[in-house]
């Protein structure tokens, strides 16, 4: 399938088979948006007549077909499925989230963790499991030479101690089994101090802050245990931690819900503050008015498009800030396995709770039915590892013949699940949202090229 679409008057096809993207003049644009299969030229003709005249519709259409004939435009579903038959993906674990504190010094209204409980009780990793994670991690990681930690929480800071007993023992045994860990922390910034910040910029290969933008925006969710407003405490400390990082990856994360969908200006009041790599994302949930519901859809979707027009703006004038989710590698991204099997989770990807139980990823701790084992006697639910391994855009029936699915990769199993119940079910309004995303972003893209800067 194919689909056609027109943002800040450019024209685009996608071909979502072959994840082909085209821009197109305004005759060809007139002549797909009309097909929603492959038609023969005098239906063509038929359909164009007294728009265009015939040599400039043949025209077109045999430009279109040369690009049907080279397989990328209206291809078959098969191509894809054919494309990774008899290929298998890096066998290993890659990466475990460590949960190294279920508490936190924040009570955030969205927080999808209960308050950084996980509705488990609130309680902190020892260190004897964390380096036992990390030896679990190294003894399953196959061939791989590149393995991840992940610390996480709650807030994974109220637990400073182990975290850096954690990465002194990785980077120790890193050296006797040839393996290079790429070490990233998530933080609410509250705790930062200056031996705090030293320590993430010398040890975390990425460090992850939430911050919701704009001072009034962040105050009104991300509050202490007595509902006094964050902001004034945390940015000083964020903007430290980034200025003395050099060239290190980081992000600014935030959250927008159904109380500021005008949440470009919460993106745009961080990249004033000098962030350059921000990402602010949908609140995931249903249960309250902070929540996306279908009345939000509408205003949300003309926010993301207003922003990617002024966005472009921006970075043609020479900002360099970034949005993550108008970011899309189209010259260098992922290889077709992960464009298929999305983030890996459950099997190249697992999160391990204080006590040491594997869980498919971190949305899903804390809840029992998605213990897989633990880090002691390892995976003893197999079948759960052959659920989530097995499920991807070639088996999720509302993924087969969607036009989004090799940029998706088929969406979040945590969202999936807890708004449908299943993992293979994707959340409608997650879908919607991603879609059009990713118009902007391929938008983006060309209208770049077009100027001459593919950077």
């Amino acid at each position: 399938m194919i689909h056609v679409y027109s943002m800040n008057n450019i024209h685009v096809a996608i071909d979502g088979n072959t994840g082909s993207i085209h821009v197109l003049d305004d005759i060809s644009f007139d002549i797909l948006k009309q097909m929603e299969q492959w038609e023969p030229l005098n239906q063509v003709l038929k359909k164009m007549n007294g728009i265009y005249k015939n040599d400039e519709i043949i025209e077109a259409y045999e430009e279109i077909r040369s690009l049907k004939e080279q397989g990328l435009l209206f291809t078959s579903s098969k191509n894809l499925e054919n494309s990774i038959k008899g290929k298998e993906m890096t066998s290993g674990l890659k990466a475990l989230c460590l949960h190294v504190s279920h508490d936190c010094n924040l009570r955030c209204e969205y927080c999808f963790a209960s308050q950084g409980d996980y509705n488990s009780g609130r309680s902190i990793m020892s260190e004897e499991v964390a380096l036992r994670a990390i030896d679990y991690l190294v003894e399953n990681s196959g061939n791989r030479h590149n393995i991840e930690i992940d610390f996480f929480g709650g807030e994974p800071l109220m637990n400073f101690g182990v975290v850096k007993k954690a990465v002194a023992y990785g980077e120790e045994i890193s050296r006797k089994k040839n393996k290079s860990f790429y070490f990233t922390i998530t933080t609410n910034g509250l705790l930062l101090d200056d031996e705090i910040i030293d320590f993430i910029n010398e040890h975390m290969n990425n460090v992850v802050i939430s911050i919701d933008g704009r001072k009034e925006v962040h105050d009104s969710i991300r509050y202490n245990r007595n509902k006094q407003g964050t902001y004034d405490r945390i940015i000083p400390r964020a903007l430290k931690l980034v200025s003395d990082r050099n060239d290190k990856s980081y992000f600014i994360r935030g959250t927008f819900t159904a109380r500021n969908k005008d949440f470009s200006k919460d993106v745009m009041h961080l990249a004033n503050m000098g962030f350059k790599e921000i990402s602010i994302e949908p609140v995931v949930g249903s249960d309250g008015d902070l929540f996306i519901t279908d009345k939000d859809i509408s205003e949300i979707l003309q926010e993301y498009e207003k922003f990617a027009q002024e966005y472009l703006d921006y970075v043609l004038n020479g900002r360099d800030f970034r949005f993550y989710h108008f970011n899309l590698n189209l010259y260098d991204g992922p290889c077709i396995f992960k464009r298929i099997a999305s983030c890996g989770a459950g099997f190249e990807y697992l999160a391990v709770s204080p006590e040491g139980k594997l869980y498919p990823c971190h949305q899903f701790v804390g809840q029992d039915e998605f213990v897989m084992g633990d880090i002691y006697n390892g995976i003893e639910n197999n079948e759960m590892v052959r659920k989530f391994k097995n499920n991807n855009i070639l088996t999720k029936e509302k993924c087969k013949d969607c036009w989004a699915k090799l940029f998706c990769s088929g969406g979040c199993f945590a969202n999936a699940f807890y708004s449908n119940g299943d993992i293979d079910e994707p959340n409608e309004i997650a879908c919607t949202l991603q879609k059009k995303r990713i118009e902007c972003a391929v938008m983006i893209q060309a209208a770049k090229h077009i100027k001459g800067d593919t950077k």
